[in-house]
């Protein structure tokens, strides 16, 4: 233990002094930037009032300030990101709750431990999409209550309380909003803006392209996009960015840290194996729905069963919002 604060003072001792340098040189090199600017200002007098041929000195001039700029903004952009995420992590260290932890407590824990899930792999993304799929249901839910005042079913799969929509974008958001977890909340809303709306437009589109039915149409909506998307819910899918990044995503990854270790990729893959059977189920039966609505008999007795086991009443209380195309 005491070696450990003896290692902890040492490096912050060597981040203090890196920091430190860090702000005497930029400082100096303003002082350089000015100088530079006001030797320029007796630099353009001299210009040749005609183009000369053999003057180099010009161009060269050129592409050295145009490089300084690039070296001059890389050197903002990557200071400001290091002053953005000290500042979100002191700030979420002075705020942490005791059941939401904070990114930067989920990325000690993991970085101290051997976890099959650890940092973003294929069974993370995998319990994302599981847990993300849960979540999407439940606002689903709560927003139809707040909206309209009653509840309705908003399930994606015929079995369980799953919508892939959400658990492809918990992925989507994850794969994209990740690098920016320890920085400020509108990175995260803009990500999310972007990513929700491609992610349900091209849902909405492959959903069209593949069964001729859409699960939502917001052709209604003020400033929608085909009816696939609207501003309204781009907004919704910022806002469940930054509640994703901040919120659900570190709460679900320390759920996830809990899963045993050895059993871990075992269990995984059972509920991924789970899954795909739903969606398989899920696309047969949809089909056959689709058959059944335009009045084509089941040809065997497959098909049978998919009419006996999901008939229009239960097909419809699933998918309460699919309008199919005349």
């Amino acid at each position: 233990m005491k070696e450990e604060s003896v290692n902890s003072l040492s490096n912050n001792e060597e981040i203090n002094s890196y920091i430190s340098d860090l702000e005497i040189k930029s400082s100096q090199l303003f002082d350089l930037v000015k100088e530079t600017n006001e030797k320029m200002g007796e630099y353009y007098l001299t210009l040749p009032k005609e183009k000369k041929e053999d003057d180099k000195d010009t161009e060269e001039n050129i592409a050295s300030l145009k490089r300084s700029a690039k070296n001059l903004q890389k050197a903002y952009h990557t200071s400001y990101q290091m002053s953005d995420e000290l500042s979100v992590r002191w700030k979420d260290i002075k705020n942490q709750s005791k059941i939401i932890p904070t990114n930067s407590t989920v990325d000690v824990i993991e970085n101290e431990g051997l976890h099959f899930a650890k940092g973003l792999n294929i069974y993370k993304l995998l319990w994302i999409c599981f847990a993300g799929s849960v979540v999407g249901v439940i606002i689903e839910l709560l927003w139809c209550l707040f909206r309209n005042g009653y509840l309705e079913g908003r399930s994606g799969l015929v079995y369980g309380p799953f919508n892939l929509l959400y658990g492809a974008g918990g992925i989507a958001l994850t794969l994209c909003l990740y690098r920016y977890r320890n920085r400020g909340s509108w990175l995260s809303f803009v990500g999310g803006f972007l990513t929700g709306s491609v992610l349900e437009y091209f849902c909405s589109w492959g959903q069209e392209m593949a069964f001729g039915s859409r699960s939502w149409d917001y052709s209604d909506m003020p400033f929608n996009i085909n009816g696939r998307i609207c501003l309204l819910y781009s907004f919704f899918w910022g806002f469940l960015g930054v509640l994703w990044t901040k919120k659900i995503y570190p709460l679900i990854a320390k759920m996830i840290l809990k899963i045993p270790n050895k059993t871990g990729k075992i269990i995984t893959w059972i509920v991924a194996a789970f899954f795909i059977f739903n969606i398989i189920m899920t696309i047969l039966s949809v089909f056959r729905w689709t058959q059944r609505l335009d009045g084509i008999e089941a040809s065997n007795s497959f098909w049978q069963w998919f009419d006996t086991r999901f008939p229009n009443e239960r097909m419809e209380r699933v998918f309460a919002n699919m309008k199919f195309n005349n």
